[in-house]
């Protein structure tokens, strides 16, 4: 076991978050931890990490956390253990400083056995030899040899390639910084690893690698996450809070719906029967208990009354949004053109020469990797960002409704009801908030100001603007960033249901593949169309990956054999030059076989030197390091003939 806690209960200015919750963690548990937003999941996430306190109860329900000693818990905080100053290179081999050290030892330690002096006093060389074989044994087990192939293998699948291993913390964006803090902590590789949102900002190649990576994952997942698909693909069981209570479920997300949803329906069902039942009860003793004849029979339907278990209502979700994107008048069939386009952030051209046309009821997703100019397409075929060359022409009758990921159409100083009012003037305060109701913006909340509010309660605001814009054509940029699931499966089932055209910008798989029949993907120069939705999409992205594995591996194979040829396709030289190239090649051939036999022998003597037997017997181990030494500089002999014997090879090509 990994951790327990027990009767665990938060209160927030009087509110209850959580109320007795208790989770045990295993050793190689896949947990996904989900609930609507504000539920306490960040909140369960500190307790557990020990960076906020919990509620103390009087007896029985004494609250209980306990981690195991020898577990480490790992949790990422947005940039959180990296130093600014240092490069990302470094950063990383920070991880492993204690095996570094290590290494350091043992290369002191070689050092200090092989000074002649040291066999003048063998009760110190014995010493050595045991604090070597001692200090090699841990580093072989830590697998020390692998650090840098770790390290390589994670920086490259967070997107950190080998020319960025130089770059100063410092001068890396917010998201960099992000992803490089969440390589660090993979890195580090605690029993118990804790992911808050670890998808956010991530596009689809380093979540399909991160998906990949943490299914090999030696230890614990504890993960918050909103992506359905990442849920589906790593988590064993989902544990719920919901209404300050905590609920373990077997099963991925998927399976936790179902269950949830039949389990559900059957508690209500039990709480109906029962109800109906105490109602047809009652109402027997009020007709009959004051009658003599069926008194008897009444008291005994009381008795059976006050002995039945009273079953809780069960509580169910509160009534979700209702989103409901309409139009006016339709659009026409030819919806848009845009001919030969360039896609610039400043004076960099991120795709040159698009093209591409919409038609009415198309519904298409963008995607490509975090700044490759998806939201940037998006402005400039609104005319928001100007073109520089080719057209963009779009049809009569359109009316776009733009929902803008920064939120720039909202003014954060006004309130949340005057944003709707001041747009329709004509609307009564009741009508404002009963639009405002659909997307669940009520209470005390309409009159606060959209800078105060959460970012989901302002993509809600925005959702409520587009109904009232009433546009035929939805333009979308990464809607369900800030959203919970059941508000995502809100907005899914609204564009879904939508008749007019979507052009749509999200990182979210659940969303694409639930809604677009038509996937944009723009890559380094260009835009390529995929017109059979995001499932086929996907499947053949990961047929192209293979093959191009497939014909780098073909090239290098290639390659070989053209080298091989060629090493056989000697020009012709005079008798004696092609005796003596024989030779020489003949004694490089054989300097390679003893060099490896020698390498072979001085590994066979080195296990030797660390042996018991050796390492307590002084005289045999100084014939053994006399041994090594010899192989050693026998060795350092036939590498210098040899690299002369191969400089001359060279040479003569």
């Amino acid at each position: 076991m990994i951790l327990s806690m027990e009767n665990i209960s938060k209160i927030y200015n009087g509110r209850t978050i959580l109320d007795n919750v208790s989770l045990t963690i295993e050793d190689n548990d896949r947990i996904g931890l989900v609930g609507i937003n504000g539920c306490g999941k960040s909140t369960l996430l500190r307790i557990i990490t020990g960076k906020e306190e919990y509620e103390s109860q009087p007896e029985p329900n004494v609250p209980h956390l306990a981690i195991t000693r020898a577990s480490t818990v790992g949790f990422l905080e947005q940039n959180s253990g990296l130093d600014r100053s240092s490069k990302v290179m470094d950063e990383m081999m920070s991880v492993f400083s204690e095996l570094l050290a290590v290494q350091d030892e043992l290369r002191r330690l070689e050092a200090e056995m092989a000074r002649p002096e040291i066999h003048e006093n063998e009760k110190h060389f014995n010493e050595i030899s045991a604090e070597y074989a001692h200090k090699t044994a841990y580093f072989e087990a830590n697998e020390g040899y692998l650090i840098n192939v770790k390290i390589k293998t994670v920086l490259n699948g967070m997107g950190f390639p080998p020319e960025t291993y130089d770059r100063v913390i410092s001068t890396l964006s917010g998201g960099e910084k992000t992803r490089l803090a969440m390589a660090k902590l993979l890195l580090e590789s605690p029993r118990l690893l804790i992911l808050d949102e670890p998808t956010n900002h991530l596009d689809f190649d380093t979540i399909m690698w991160l998906e990949d990576y943490l299914q090999d994952y030696k230890g614990a997942l504890l993960i918050v996450s909103h992506d359905r698909y990442f849920l589906d693909k790593l988590c064993t069981s989902i544990c719920e809070i919901e209404h300050t209570h905590l609920r373990r479920w077997k099963g991925n997300y998927t399976k936790f719906t179902e269950l949830k949803a039949a389990d559900t329906e059957r508690r209500i069902k039990e709480y109906e029967a029962q109800q109906a039942e105490i109602a047809k009860l009652q109402d027997f003793v009020d007709r009959n208990i004051v009658r003599a004849t069926t008194s008897a029979m009444a008291k005994s339907r009381v008795k059976k009354l006050e002995a039945m278990e009273i079953l809780e209502k069960p509580i169910t979700y509160e009534k979700k949004a209702k989103i409901k994107f309409e139009y006016d008048y339709e659009p026409p069939l030819d919806v848009l053109s845009v001919k030969n386009i360039d896609i610039c952030a400043g004076d960099k051209a991120l795709a040159d020469n698009i093209s591409f046309d919409v038609r009415r009821g198309d519904k298409i997703g963008i995607v490509g990797a975090n700044g490759i100019g998806k939201s940037t397409l998006l402005k400039i075929i609104q005319k928001k960002m100007p073109v520089t060359h080719g057209t963009i022409e779009w049809n009569k009758n359109i009316k776009i409704s733009y929902f803008d990921q920064e939120n720039s159409q909202l003014d954060f100083s006004k309130t949340v009801i005057d944003e709707i009012h001041d747009r329709r003037r004509g609307m009564t305060e009741q009508q404002v908030r009963s639009l405002l109701g659909l997307v669940k913006l009520t209470g005390e909340n309409v009159f606060k100001k959209v800078g105060v509010i959460s970012g989901g309660e302002r993509a809600k605001l925005c959702f409520a603007i587009m109904m009232l814009e009433r546009g035929n054509v939805l333009i979308l940029d990464e809607p369900t960033n800030h959203l919970d699931i059941d508000a995502k499966e809100v907005l899914e089932q609204a564009l879904s249901d939508y008749e007019g055209t979507v052009i749509l910008v999200s990182h979210d798989r659940y969303l694409l593949s639930k809604i677009c029949g038509r996937i944009f993907e723009i890559t380094p120069g260009k835009l390529e169309e995929f017109n059979d939705g995001f499932e086929q999409y996907l499947t053949q992205k990961r047929a192209r990956a293979e093959a191009a594995q497939a014909e780098i591996a073909a090239a290098k194979q290639e390659n070989l054999r053209r080298e091989n040829e060629e090493k056989k396709a000697v020009s012709y030289r005079s008798k004696e030059q092609r005796a003596r190239d024989a030779k020489r090649r003949a004694r490089i051939k054989e300097l390679e076989k003893l060099i490896g036999e020698l390498e072979t022998q001085m590994a066979a003597v080195q296990q030797e030197m660390v042996s018991p037997e050796v390492t307590g017997d002084y005289v045999l181990m100084n014939e053994k390091c006399a041994e090594f030494e010899s192989l050693k500089k026998q060795s350092s002999d036939y590498s210098d003939e040899w690299l002369e014997l191969c400089e001359e090879e060279e040479s003569l090509k």
